[in-house]
């Protein structure tokens, strides 16, 4: 397929609380191999990764990805592991959802192509018929005209109450349709209507518009979110390969969804029908809908085991988790957590995850498993005065050369080669071998090899916290 002119933009902010536990604040859901894709039938792309590979078939452009302060190694290292040329990581200080968050892209692409484009995508959404996808995107592409405002809206296949939807004044397949409204989430006997009448289309998420033109209506709606932008814009910083935002302006802009701030109220809304097996993940119940299942119903993740059992979602990190005699559950375990619901309410899990943030549990944020720039490491015990961890460190990568006021620290090898620095001592130690840290100690950890550095780290002290790191040098720009 001939590649056109468009100019993709991913948005990669979102936090994904109603897939709790799975997705987490601090890795949520668009960083997730959660559903296969095109010819990939395992679970080993993220939806980010997905998100890039299905536009680049595609877009001329290289992708503008627009995410979370918080999350910038993540994207960073996914986008890496797929050789992805981006062409901007613009990092938000904080969540303002997407107007904003499509704003601060489409000034990024007025820097670099005249008036381009805009394919507009989350990164959290499954897409099953990529090919549909791409033709509808490339039809959509070749009937837009300056000032149009384009949504895609997907053809429903069921009454389903978790989507907005678009009316259309006379819904015409293959063209853009003019928007009669947008409606909300509605209850099962009035999905039902939209879906006998012909008229309704869900609402996905997708946008198409010239970057001009797009800014041209925010600020007709919204100004304020147009002149808080430029100004954060304006006040920008390169570090590494990201884009840092004027902060003090960011924080000054109103928080609203490009729904709310444009296509709601813009005269100028057009939609084109799309038929592509989409989904936007939304909750458990949404990743069931769209997971292959055996001939019990069962969609099933890891380690499981199903006796007359029907229609679960059974997912499992690092244990068998069987079931017998059940039906219709959510049933989803991860190293420190394990959620047990009935289907009808899954969709609640945000409940839970609500109480988690009262009570100031690490659980509603974290994983055990976190993942840094040079790795990732998972808390495997801990007690009184002392953690234990397992580390990872990517071929090459090294940590920071750092020391701690109130811990000591334990390293031993258990796979590949670690190179060393306690005090002014450097020294490489291979599989078996160990060295300690003493309190106060500045040290630093590197893997000069070629395969994965794996070793085991014992903590001991009056305080474990991660916030007990001073920093002297960092390849990664943190303090």
């Amino acid at each position: 397929m001939k590649k056109s002119p468009i100019q993709p933009v991913i948005i990669a902010g979102g936090s994904g609380t109603r897939l709790w536990p799975v997705s987490r604040r601090m890795y949520p859901k668009q960083f997730l191999p959660l559903t296969t894709s095109g010819n990939n039938k395992q679970h080993t792309d993220t939806l980010l990764q997905q998100t890039v590979q299905r536009i680049a078939n595609l877009a001329l452009y290289t992708p503008i990805v627009v995410c979370n302060e918080e999350h910038r190694f993540i994207a960073a290292e996914q986008l890496r592991q797929l050789d992805c040329v981006h062409s901007g990581l613009i990092l938000e200080p904080f969540g303002r959802n997407t107007a904003p968050a499509i704003c601060l892209a489409a000034l990024r692409a007025l820097e670099l192509h005249d008036n381009p484009l805009l394919l507009v995508s989350p990164a959290d959404h499954h897409i099953a018929n990529e090919t549909s996808f791409s033709q509808t995107v490339q039809t959509a592409a070749g009937q837009i005209k300056a000032g149009q405002m384009v949504t895609f809206g997907i053809n429903p296949d069921r009454p389903a109450t978790g989507y907005g939807y678009i009316k259309t004044k006379k819904l015409k397949q293959g063209a853009l349709n003019a928007v009669e409204k947008f409606v909300e989430k509605p209850e099962q006997k009035t999905a039902e209507k939209y879906l006998a009448s012909g008229d309704y289309l869900w609402n996905s998420g997708l946008f198409m518009f010239y970057a001009n033109d797009f800014l041209a209506e925010v600020s007709k709606h919204n100004n304020d979110i147009v002149n808080c932008c430029k100004q954060a814009w304006q006040d920008q910083s390169i570090d590494l390969e990201f884009i840092r935002i004027g902060v003090d302006a960011f924080e000054k802009c109103p928080s609203d969804s490009i729904d709310y701030a444009v296509m709601e109220h813009t005269q100028k809304a057009f939609v084109m029908p799309m038929q592509a097996s989409w989904s936007d993940v939304g909750g458990w119940a949404a990743l069931a809908s769209v997971l292959p299942k055996d001939n019990d119903g069962n969609a099933t993740s890891g380690d499981t085991l199903c006796v007359d059992s029907h229609n679960n979602l059974v997912r499992t990190e690092d244990k068998l988790v069987a079931m017998l005699g059940v039906d219709d559950l959510v049933v989803v375990d991860t190293k420190d957590a394990l959620l047990v619901a009935s289907k009808p309410h899954a969709d609640e899990v945000k409940k839970v995850v609500d109480w988690l943030n009262q009570q100031t549990r690490t659980e509603a944020t974290h994983h055990r498993v976190v993942y840094r720039p040079w790795g990732h490491y998972d808390s495997m015990d801990s007690g009184d005065r002392f953690q234990v961890k397992r580390i990872s460190v990517r071929a090459g990568a090294k940590l920071s050369v750092q020391m701690h006021h109130h811990r000591a620290e334990h390293w031993v090898v258990v796979n590949g080669t670690a190179k060393v620095r306690v005090g002014d001592e450097e020294r490489l130690l291979g599989e078996n071998e160990s060295v300690y840290i003493p309190v106060g100690t500045t040290h630093s950890l590197e893997n000069p090899g070629k395969i994965p550095l794996e070793l085991i780290e014992v903590q001991s002290g009056a305080y474990l916290g991660e916030d007990d790191i001073v920093r002297f040098e960092d390849l990664y720009g943190r303090s």
